[in-house]
Order: structure tokens, then sequence, then C-alpha cells
């Protein structure tokens, strides 16, 4: 599957904007400046395909990026502070009106940052995936920014949060050193096989 062939296609603001769902559909859901941009980055070879923002909060859309055999959902982050109140509430209605559609949602991609316990918002998107049967994975990211000690300790610590949920890979990733990029697309490229078996 080639991850290297990749254009910016569509940002879409409101649900109604939102494109048909003509290819599968591979879901990046995370905090605000958990490193979502950098890993969408690194699993296509490009530096600067999604903008990473040195202010948390600024991508107010949903953006979409094609690729030849699915595209790659890029979901607003959650959890800024300083975003108004109006604005949040946009958001939030534009990503519930994005998984109400019936879409060709092959994986959704939860991230989490690896040296810090889940926040609140994480995990009511963790509770909102399990319970709505999606198809999910958990990457943690900035993996390279903890000691080995450190980081087998949040990782036992995230095992032991996920232990409750049917089997929902863990995958650490750091941007930096690319741990976890071929894990990560290997689960994407499993995904999309399995949704297309499963359409057949």
């Amino acid at each position: 599957m080639n991850f290297n062939e990749v254009s910016f296609e569509f940002a879409a603001g409101k649900p109604e904007q939102l494109p048909n769902s003509d290819l599968p559909e591979i879901v990046f859901s995370g905090h605000s400046n958990v490193g979502k941009s950098s890993l969408i980055n690194k699993l296509v070879q490009r530096k600067a395909l999604a903008r990473v923002s040195s202010q948390p909060g600024k991508t107010a859309t949903i953006n979409f990026y094609k690729l030849k055999e699915f595209r790659m959902v890029d979901l607003p982050g959650y959890g800024y502070a300083k975003v108004s109140k109006t604005e949040k509430e946009r958001w939030a209605k534009l990503v519930e009106g994005y998984f109400e559609q019936d879409r060709n949602r092959a994986l959704v991609i939860q991230i989490l940052d690896l040296r810090h316990p889940p926040t609140d918002d994480d995990l009511h998107m963790i509770d909102f995936l399990y319970r709505g049967g999606y198809n999910f994975a958990a990457v943690l990211t900035k993996s390279d920014k903890l000691k080995k000690t450190q980081f087998d300790k949040q990782m036992e610590y995230y095992k032991d949060i996920f232990k409750t949920i049917d089997y929902v890979p863990l995958i650490p990733f750091s941007a930096q050193t690319g741990l976890g990029n071929e894990d990560i697309r290997k689960i994407i490229e499993n995904s999309i096989n399995n949704l297309k078996n499963t359409e057949v």
C-alpha cells in the first residue's frame, strides 16, 4: 500500500460540507497539541502535509487527505481551553455530524500523549468509540521524550487502562525516531483489507 502519494483534498467546517465517502477512511482523533499532525506527516513521509501549529486549537475543520486506496480524515483537536464556548460547540457538532453519517470508516486512530494520563475528553472519546463499536487503535505519542524506565511504567499504565476493553492495539509512537510508524501502517492496511472483505 502506497503511503507516499498523498494530497490535501478538502476542509469541511460544517457537517453538510462533508464530501462523499467513496474510499475507506482512516480517522485521526486526539487532544489539541497531542502530535496529530506530526503523526500524519510521519506516516506519509511529508514534512508539512498536515500543518503543525504552534498554537493548539487552530484546526477548526475536518481535513481530508487523499491517497490512492484510502482517505485520511483529520478531526479537529479537542480540549483546548482558550477556545470560545461557541467554537467548541461548533466543533462538537461537526465531529458528531461526521460520526452520524454512514461512511466507509476502516479505523479510528485515537491519539494519546504517553507522558500523561488521559484527559476526561480522551476518556470520553475512547468510551464513545468503544460503545459505538468502532474499530480503533490507540497511538501513544511523544514516546522519545521518556527514559526507558518511565516509558515502561507508562506503557504498563496504559495497558491497565485498556484491559477492560476488547482488544485495542496500543502503539507507542515517536515522530522523531519513527518508532511505531510501520506498526501503524500495518494496522491501517489490515483495517482497509478487512473493510473491503466485509463489503464483498
